[in-house]
């Protein structure tokens, strides 16, 4: 059951990121579920610990987790729009 909800979670993250990376077009909704999860993972063990609280990783889905994950998916999209246009955007 965990699984389930972090894909459903997970592609929500992905997408909200792409709409707000402008990304949106060009990814569909496995590269969208694939963001999410990899920017949770990325805010999991970067941004979590700087500021504490559970990551959506570790089965806490709230506010803070879902706020953090975002977080993660943006600045990963930044990364692949840096290398892939050498602009962020």
């Amino acid at each position: 059951m965990n699984l389930i909800i972090l894909l459903i979670v997970g592609g929500l993250i992905g997408w909200v990121a792409s709409m707000i990376m402008r990304t949106d077009a060009q990814q569909g909704i496995f590269l969208n579920i694939v963001v999410g999860i990899v920017g949770a993972l990325l805010a999991g063990f970067l941004i979590t610990p700087l500021i504490g609280g559970a990551s959506i990783m570790d089965g806490a889905v709230n506010i803070q987790s879902i706020l953090i994950s975002l977080v993660g998916a943006v600045i990963l999209l930044a990364i692949v729009n840096m290398f892939r246009r050498g602009t962020v955007r």
